[in-house]
């Protein structure tokens, strides 16, 4: 639980009677009130509404992953609809709310003028639950910016609605709609919904949308015209090389400021990858990409590293597990020794194995490294790579954290890096050893460093 005089966070707890007592005093005063999981039912619901009518400095309210239901919640927003309500954020996120429901939430929505942000993720709204909702979004009086609707059982009819309210609201910023099957026919309407509108979109998250390569021409054209657009979330559809193909000239348009590409699991290969590259080469703007689960193997390897070495790319964090083997870590390791921007490496799942490893810690122990998060869990790594590890360790001053996970580490291995991390030159603030398996005594040796070294967490 986190508490001060204005926020109450509380997660993952079972309330009794008497504790329930003890925060309904901080009810009705925090700014910031966050009951996520904690078991509460339509019951408590009660409790909650006359706590929030006599609370005119609450802004954001969090109730996620409780089984309020539509009737819970109804009594919920009878809470906020005061005079002196000032909410900026409202989160029910998986909380039982159905298509039912819509029609009080949409009335509520007519009454907060200064609601700004919504989350209503991971429950059966369904699209007639949707089609009220937006009714409400669509009054002069709501003045919502984001709107994160994931899991909630959508499908192309939601889409014309959604497009609607996207052309009425000027002020709109940010829209989440992934794991729906609006397929690609909604996909379109979206689009042509964010072309007519005027809002200046900052993120779009589409991911396991059914969205297809053609559907690459529509997003295409809406990258080149929001220069507000920072964040694109595609991951998990069939885009291909045809699609990427299709969006990268959006994303090399003068006007594309995208900061946040996601297009993991998109059916890419080395082909795409080579259009992406001219992407990374032409944006200074581009800071964080995810390619993982796409089958670029060690050729796109190359081609992205040789791109990561030239002065237009200034990528911060790249996520890759994309069938690569020890046979491209030469590159990567070039990389490591001279990107000055690259802070994040994710290319867990791949099969580096214990030579591969040896080249990343050649590149991560030169001088210039800069590099702050390495992520090589499950790369069939032994201990024989830890010699190597633990010399980099020392050597390195800007690697913050380490996951090792899932790898055929022992305790010999494991002990190589103790006697380094253990070492005051050691920078390292987070080791991450999850389905590593050791004795007893290197449980307590693990436990003592913790101590010893407070700066640092291991986690398994």
């Amino acid at each position: 639980m986190s508490l001060d005089i204005q926020s109450l966070d509380i997660q993952c707890e079972e309330l009794s009677d008497a504790r329930w007592a003890e925060l309904l005093p901080l009810l009705q005063q925090c700014q910031v009130v966050r009951l996520d999981d904690c078991g509460l039912t339509e019951a408590r619901c009660k409790d909650i509404s006359s706590a929030l009518r006599v609370n005119p400095a609450l802004a954001e309210l969090n109730l996620r992953s409780n089984e309020l239901g539509d009737v819970g919640v109804h009594c919920v927003l009878q809470g906020l609809q005061t005079p002196s309500c000032k909410i900026q954020k409202l989160s029910l996120q998986n909380c039982c709310l159905t298509g039912a429901g819509c029609g009080v939430l949409s009335s509520t929505l007519r009454t907060l003028p200064t609601l700004q942000e919504l989350h209503l993720s991971d429950n059966l709204l369904g699209d007639a639950g949707l089609q009220l909702l937006c009714e409400g979004l669509l009054d002069p009086q709501c003045r919502l910016e984001k709107l994160q609707l994931e899991y909630c059982s959508l499908s192309a009819a939601s889409c014309e609605p959604l497009a609607s309210v996207l052309r009425a609201k000027p002020d709109f910023k940010e829209l989440t709609v992934s794991n729906n099957d609006i397929n690609e026919a909604g996909v379109r309407v979206l689009c042509q919904g964010l072309k007519d509108s005027p809002c200046q979109l900052e993120a779009l998250k589409l991911e396991s949308c059914g969205v297809t390569s053609d559907n690459c021409r529509d997003l295409c054209g809406i990258v080149a015209s929001k220069a507000s657009l920072r964040e694109l979330a595609l991951g998990s559809n069939k885009l291909g090389d045809v699609g990427m193909a299709e969006l990268c000239p959006g994303l090399l348009h003068p006007s594309s400021r995208l900061r946040t590409l996601w297009i993991w699991e998109c059916g890419i290969t080395a082909k795409g990858c080579g259009d992406l590259c001219r992407v990374l080469r032409a944006k200074e703007s581009l800071k964080e990409l995810s390619l993982a689960g796409n089958e670029l193997g060690d050729e796109g390897a190359r081609l992205l590293c040789e791109t990561l070495l030239e002065p237009g790319c200034q990528l911060e964090s790249l996520v890759k597990s994309c069938s690569f083997t020890a046979a491209c870590c030469s590159h990567f390791s070039s990389v490591l020794a001279q990107n000055r921007f690259l802070l994040e490496l994710q290319i867990s799942n791949n099969r580096l194995e214990d030579a591969g490893v040896r080249e990343l810690c050649q590149g991560l122990g030169q001088p210039g490294s800069v590099l702050r998060v390495l992520w090589l869990a499950d790369c069939d790594v032994s201990d024989s790579s830890c010699s190597s590890l633990a010399a980099t360790l020392l050597a390195n001053h800007s690697l913050r954290e380490l996951d090792l996970s899932n790898n055929c580490l022992g305790d010999a291995g494991i002990l190589q890096l103790v006697e380094s991390v253990r070492q005051p030159g050691c920078l390292l603030e987070q080791l991450v050893l999850y389905d590593i398996y050791w004795s007893e005594e290197m449980e307590d040796r693990l436990q003592a460093l913790e101590k010893d070294k407070p700066s640092l967490r291991v986690i398994s």
